[in-house]
């Protein structure tokens, strides 16, 4: 029985046809050119390693069994070394562990140190927040003191000048009351003058009138 070829594309020349070796070695070398490529059939090794069929035949299915027998005794590993593989794999294993424990622990370490900065910052915005309204708060309540006392101050000014303005309109009330009572007292002394004059005119003798000589 002759294998399909697992390619229509044209196999690549291999010139060990009538190279002095065995046909046996011709079709290893050319199997082994072939499988690097591609999955070597009966027809391409024949071709390429210039063989008849039958050893074609013969000398690939020799190949593959080697091939084969090569791989299930790489695969049949000693228990030695497996085991020291294990050994090797568990230590890696715990190297590697230990490694990331320790960076774990470091960037928590980190981590906590940055979160009690965060912490230790915002402690102290918070205080100075504190502060600047407790400061806030006070001079706020002295302006208003100090408003309130101006206010009453203005006022207490304000009734003072009130006060000052009625007592002014009642000095001069008083003042031309005076001067009435005044130009009355001065007709009244004009007119008593004027009468006690016209008295005494009265009752004077006429020859003290009349100039002595």
């Amino acid at each position: 029985m002759v294998d399909a070829p697992a390619s229509t594309a044209p196999p690549a020349p291999v010139t060990l046809a009538g190279s002095g070796t065995s046909p046996r070695e011709r079709v290893y070398a050319a199997a082994e050119k072939i499988s690097a490529e591609r999955n070597p059939t009966v027809s391409s090794v024949r071709e390429a390693a210039g063989v008849s069929n039958a050893d074609a035949t013969r000398y690939l299915k020799a190949w593959r069994e080697e091939k084969a027998a090569a791989g299930s005794h790489i695969a049949v590993t000693p228990q030695p070394l497996l085991e020291q593989a294990a050994r090797l794999a568990g230590a890696v294993w715990a190297d590697a562990v230990a490694l990331a424990a320790e960076q774990h622990a470091a960037v928590e370490a980190r981590w906590a140190k940055d979160s009690q900065d965060k912490d230790t910052e915002l402690a102290e915005l918070v205080a100075d927040l504190d502060r600047i309204t407790t400061e806030h708060a006070t001079e706020t309540a002295a302006l208003k003191a100090e408003l309130a006392a101006a206010a009453e101050r203005a006022t207490a000014a304000d009734a003072r000048a009130a006060q000052a303005d009625e007592d002014a309109a009642t000095a001069r009330a008083e003042t031309g009351t005076l001067a009435n009572d005044l130009a009355a007292a001065r007709a009244r002394a004009e007119t008593l003058q004027q009468t006690h004059d016209a008295l005494i005119q009265r009752i004077t003798p006429e020859d003290t009138k009349k100039p002595r000589r």
